[in-house]
């Protein structure tokens, strides 16, 4: 699972990008993707909040 730390560099280098451009569109998606980005990090679960998976189950032994 990517992490929060992933979405929030990710996010960050988006809008390093905007702010050295000089085209307002571009600078315009790049913030708009950023923020795309760090909501995505927001919803991410750490791992020790995560649900536990059920554990797996031996196969029922032949009669």
């Amino acid at each position: 699972m990517i992490g929060k730390q992933y979405f929030s560099r990710q996010a960050a280098t988006l809008l390093k990008f905007a702010q050295s451009t000089n085209d307002p569109k571009i600078a315009s998606a790049l913030i708009e993707k950023a923020a795309d980005l760090k909501s995505r990090g927001d919803r991410e679960m750490p791992l020790s909040d995560a649900i536990p998976l059920a554990p797996e189950l031996e196969p029922p032994a032949a009669r």
